[in-house]
């Protein structure tokens, strides 16, 4: 039965959480409202619609796409018109410290303005979708959960930072009045643009990846991060932040699987730390003399060789809640990939 009792409102409806909710919520609700910038590209997100519907066009009809940057407030307010509940799913992804002004314009700036906007117009509820790397690091290898306290002091990457500020602006909502609930998503697995995030992987394991990285990290699927967020919205819970983990994973392990659905070549050697810095090096340098932009950044090269893990077990407290098993969240977007882009 279709809801019309909800005005929803996403934004990052192109990218590959917001895809794959706009998507889902297609199916209960008879018209959403999705913000897109100007340049956005809906290829992936008719992709992902095919998966789920046999007639993926009329499921889109049922969009109200409005083309609005969250840092333009003069287009944000007549997007929030007769908004009921925020999905707040956009954000702007760079380890370059170079990026630190975009970055604080979209994730802080944009945010705050979301946030404000909901409460100019009596918003019932917002669920916005944050990160692990706000998560400050805990002593002797402890898993880091939601009372991990940001550490001003470590050595954070120009995105972690800008995410925690966007964090920061949601609490301030919720003081003020505003229902809200965040989600901390680990590295997130699911088939989307296939040139961005986790979805890469999966484009470089078919073609061959050949040495692995000796860090680890904590992984969930698309699946699993809809799911609770779905759930905190419609649900009671508010003033909350729940991490978004099923496991901990070496890196070694998650390539590993991923050539193995994909019936790849693993790869059979590791790469140092050092080799890393240095094509990261390398990198910057041809990005400087060519005027293109890095590919591999010096935090990023950190995180592939860092091992502290997360705990994402008090997800499990939310009513109706559980994680799908990520052998299998791996075998579903490799089948997805295969079948998208290897299949003659």
């Amino acid at each position: 039965m279709l809801n019309f009792n909800f005005m929803i409102l996403i934004t990052g409806s192109t990218g590959l959480v917001g895809s794959h909710l706009l998507a889902q919520l297609l199916a209960d609700h008879p018209k959403i409202r999705a913000t897109k910038r100007a340049s956005s590209d809906l290829s992936s997100f008719r992709s992902i619609l095919k998966q789920y519907y046999p007639d993926p066009e009329a499921m889109e009809a049922r969009v109200e796409w409005v083309t609005a940057n969250i840092t333009d407030i003069p287009a944000l307010e007549a997007v929030f018109e007769g908004i009921t509940h925020v999905y707040h799913c956009a954000a702007y992804i760079s380890f370059d410290p170079k990026n630190f002004h975009k970055l604080k314009k979209s994730n802080i700036e944009g945010t705050a303005n979301i946030v404000n906007l909901c409460l100019k117009n009596g918003v019932n509820k917002l669920v916005h979708v944050s990160s692990i790397a706000t998560l400050g690091e805990e002593p002797d290898g402890k898993a880091m959960d939601e009372s991990s306290d940001w550490n001003p002091e470590a050595q954070n990457s120009v995105y972690a930072i800008t995410k925690y500020g966007a964090e920061m602006e949601v609490w301030r909502g919720q003081q003020e009045g505003l229902s809200t609930a965040i989600v901390n998503p680990g590295v997130i697995i699911g088939p989307g643009d296939w040139n961005s995030g986790s979805c890469v992987i999966f484009k470089q394991a078919a073609r061959g990846i050949p040495r692995y990285t000796s860090g680890s990290c904590g992984f969930v699927s698309v699946w699993d991060v809809v799911k609770a967020m779905r759930i905190l919205m419609e649900g009671d819970i508010a003033a909350e932040r729940y991490v978004l983990v099923a496991e901990n994973w070496k890196y070694k392990r998650f390539i590993e699987t991923i050539c193995s659905a994909l019936g790849a070549k693993p790869p059979k050697r590791s790469i140092s730390k050092k080799s890393m810095l240095v094509l990261a090096w390398l990198d910057g340098l041809r990005a400087t003399i060519t005027g293109g932009k890095a590919q591999l950044h010096k935090d990023t090269v950190e995180s592939l060789y860092t091992n502290s893990p997360f705990d994402g077990t008090k997800a499990l407290s939310i009513p109706g809640f559980s994680y799908q098993d990520l052998d299998k969240a791996i075998k579903m977007t490799a089948a997805v990939y295969s079948s998208e882009v290897l299949a003659p």
